[in-house]
């Protein structure tokens, strides 16, 4: 279950619920009347991981506490189609000003949840790690990595603050990975580690001798990442990247990489299909 309780959610559903509803839904106002009661059905309509049934609840309550919502599976859960993911019931104006926004969580986040189950069953028996990056939709990047770990993926830096990772913009206008790295060693406490984007074996050398945590190699060819991961020898922890998201995930997962991070994951993924049919009462 996802902790809903946190500001930061909270603040990204009152948002998306006053985005949607503006001044008011002029269409449920003006043909349902007030004290009518409805039932709706949550239907997934393809094969899916589901990921948003605990959100779905805490909108509609939030909205309205006296609205029942009954889930028939968890996040995570693996979904034919078909399946009936939940029942709503309350006042029927209630659930009709809430539907779209429930949906559009739901879809979305079924979508990354789906597509990173995906990712992780290819690399399956290896060691390797599906992790995402920070390309996520601007201001839902909470819920967005929550959807990576229900997929059975891993989160990759939450934001600037949780890691130190130095790319090539870092490295051109410090004057080398060295002097990035002993420059971020005097500023950072000892509980972050240091990452170093590097794009040749010369970088690669450089990085190491430089003591960095973890090295990704940027865009590489599956053999120069296998001669990479070679070179390291255990000495740090090595990242695939790179359009990571339009490879055979399984042929860079047996170069010997430890993480395979995928902006794909969240900034193209495709919405579930999920419906959800009212019954008026």
């Amino acid at each position: 279950m996802f902790y809903y309780d946190n500001p930061l959610v909270d603040s990204i559903i009152n948002l998306a619920l006053n985005e949607d509803i503006g001044s008011g839904d002029i269409t449920t106002v003006s043909t349902i009347p007030v004290d009518k009661s409805a039932t709706g059905k949550f239907i997934a309509k393809e094969e899916m991981v589901i990921c948003g049934i605990d959100l779905a609840d805490h909108i509609f309550k939030k909205f309205d506490s006296s609205v029942i919502f009954t889930p028939h599976f968890k996040d995570g859960n693996a979904l034919q189609k078909g399946d009936v993911i939940a029942e709503v019931e309350g006042n029927a104006r209630t659930l009709l000003v809430c539907e779209r926004t429930v949906l559009n969580f739901m879809q979305h986040l079924s979508g990354i949840a789906s597509k990173t189950a995906k990712a992780v069953k290819s690399v399956e028996g290896t060691k390797a790690k599906i992790t995402d990056t920070r390309k996520t939709t601007p201001g839902v990047r909470a819920l967005e990595k929550y959807a990576i770990r229900v997929g059975g993926g891993t989160n990759h830096r939450f934001n600037l603050a949780s890691g130190v990772l130095i790319k090539d913009n870092h490295i051109a206008v410090s004057g080398g990975i060295k002097k990035a790295v002993e420059n971020a060693r005097k500023m950072i406490p000892h509980t972050l580690k240091i990452e170093v984007e590097v794009e040749t074996i010369e970088q690669l050398m450089e990085a190491l001798e430089a003591k960095a945590d973890i090295i990704m190699l940027d865009n590489m060819p599956n053999d120069l990442m296998s001669e990479c991961v070679k070179i390291a020898s255990g000495r740090a922890i090595i990242e695939a990247s790179g359009n990571m998201g339009e490879k055979d995930l399984r042929e860079v997962a047996a170069t010997g990489v430890d993480i395979i991070s995928i902006g794909a994951l969240t900034h193209s993924v495709k919405a579930a299909d999920i419906s959800l049919k009212f019954k008026i009462s």
